[in-house]
């Protein structure tokens, strides 16, 4: 029997003309629970909570101009012929590449300012990033993005998945592929392992922790960046996430082997587990 009843209503609230949308509570709420986890963990490794918080409050910014930055120049043939909605944010239309590039720079930066170790603080933001990440894909959810090829109801309900998310992948008159499913899972179960072995003795080095974290994203988001139909392209032959993901997955595996021929001496290359009185 088909229950379809239509796509879900992406507005969570509405206060007169302000309309409050589910990607942005979403996308918060991933944020404060990061947010959360990061200090916690950043305590146990001698890092004050304040540079944790001043950190993401110049962080949060960056990464958003840099997420929407990044896919308005990829869609520019669009927002060239519509300038008014190139801050439309709520509609979705933000790329994770791009925050974390914005978010990295300033990571880089405050941490020098601060004599942190950049690696210590990486380390620490890692684990949490993907988390963020497996929840603001629900985000595209309730916006309808982040999908998939058109594939049969048969396959969706094959899945075992929850029906009111099967009848939120009916678009545009057809069923598609859950991606954004995938790739939060993936993103969470990547959390997962993380949290449970970055703490086992002589198993991560400073800065591995971090690493585990690109190689492990990356490698998952090529595969899913496949299946999807709404990818940014370059010259509409290539995606790309997928060319990212390549670069981040060798840069990953080859900056993991390179520090690892580095001596232990080495102040950027220590366990991890105490703040780096050296300066980094």
């Amino acid at each position: 029997m088909n229950l379809l009843l239509g796509a879900l209503n992406p507005i969570a609230l509405k206060l007169g003309p302000i309309e409050v949308h589910w990607y942005g509570v979403i996308i918060a709420s991933a944020v404060v629970l990061a947010t959360f986890l990061a200090v916690r963990e950043g305590t146990k490794r001698r890092i004050n909570s304040d540079d944790i918080y001043d950190m993401i409050l110049w962080a949060l910014p960056f990464a958003l101009i840099f997420a929407r930055a990044y896919y308005v120049v990829f869609e520019w043939s669009y927002y060239s012929q519509h300038l008014d909605q190139i801050i439309a944010i709520w509609d979705g239309g933000i790329a994770i590449y791009g925050s974390l590039i914005g978010a990295g720079l300033v990571v880089l930066f405050f941490c020098r300012a601060k004599w942190i170790p950049v690696w210590l603080m990486l380390d620490v933001a890692g684990p949490v990033v993907l988390m963020a990440q497996g929840i603001g894909r629900w985000g595209n959810f309730m916006n309808q993005e982040a999908f998939g090829r058109i594939t049969s109801l048969q396959f969706l309900q094959n899945l075992h998945i929850p029906h009111f998310i099967v009848q939120q992948m009916f678009i545009d008159g057809a069923y598609r592929q859950p991606t954004f499913l995938y790739e939060s899972l993936w993103d969470i179960l990547g959390f997962i392992l993380l949290i449970s072995l970055r703490h086992r003795k002589g198993l991560f080095k400073q800065g591995e922790v971090f690493l585990s974290y690109v190689i492990w994203y990356s490698f998952g988001r090529f595969f899913i960046e496949g299946m999807r139909t709404d990818s940014l392209m370059i010259g509409n032959v290539i995606r790309v996430s997928q060319v990212l993901s390549i670069v981040l997955f060798v840069g990953g595996l080859s900056l993991w082997a390179i520090r690892r021929k580095k001596s232990p001496d080495n102040p950027w290359y220590l366990d991890g587990n105490e703040l780096n009185p050296q300066k980094s």
